[in-house]
């Protein structure tokens, strides 16, 4: 068998994965969170640069602040998730990496000096561990409903502040009735990937 993962597992990350758009009222705990982000912090990055932010919107206060700022579609959702988080890229990220690339110290200034690069790279690395944080959700028998369809700048102001960027919010839990649009398509092999 080519993949050495369970096929149930392989179901529950991937095949039968879907997001969500409505969910049951059964809690997500702080335990789940915590494990989610013990598994997928393993995920790989450039130079171990870890620009993951997570905000965790739990407070009735703070969930109406988010829903304010969710395109009309998603308002809905959002108001009605279990837990929403919102993920954003550090773009001071760089002052980690002396402790996170320990052999390299120096990539800091030799790599991140500027502005523009570092947001650059803080984006394209917190996608990567956004995207270890969806399957990471799923790994814990729940349900994930990536968005992007908010006012970044609108968030930014009330969760973030001018280092945090944020990519996306996600609503979290066990599906709800009539959680899944039917599977859309998926690009075949030949199509994808070409051998040189």
């Amino acid at each position: 068998m080519p993949l050495v993962l369970d096929p149930t597992a392989q179901d529950l990350l991937f095949r039968e994965a879907r997001t969500a758009n409505t969910f049951t009222d059964q809690p997500v705990t702080d335990e789940q969170m915590q494990a989610v982000y013990d598994l997928v912090k393993y995920g790989p990055t450039a130079f171990n640069q870890m620009p993951l932010r997570v905000v965790l919107v739990r407070t009735p206060e703070a969930r109406e602040r988010l829903v304010a700022h969710m395109s009309e579609g998603n308002a809905p959702k959002t108001a009605t998730a279990p837990l929403v988080a919102i993920l954003a890229a550090d773009n001071e990220f760089h002052e980690e990496l002396p402790e996170l690339f320990p052999h390299f110290p120096q990539a800091k200034d030799v790599f991140f000096s500027e502005r523009p690069v570092r947001e650059g790279s803080a984006n394209l690395n917190a996608a990567l561990q956004a995207a270890y944080f969806i399957v990471g959700v799923r790994a814990a028998g729940l349900a994930a409903g990536p968005m992007t369809g908010f006012d970044a700048a609108g968030i930014q102001k009330e969760f973030l502040d001018e280092d945090h960027t944020p990519l996306m919010v996600v609503n979290i839990g066990h599906p709800g009735e009539n959680a899944w649009f039917p599977r859309s398509p998926r690009l075949s092999y030949d199509t994808v990937v070409t051998t040189v």
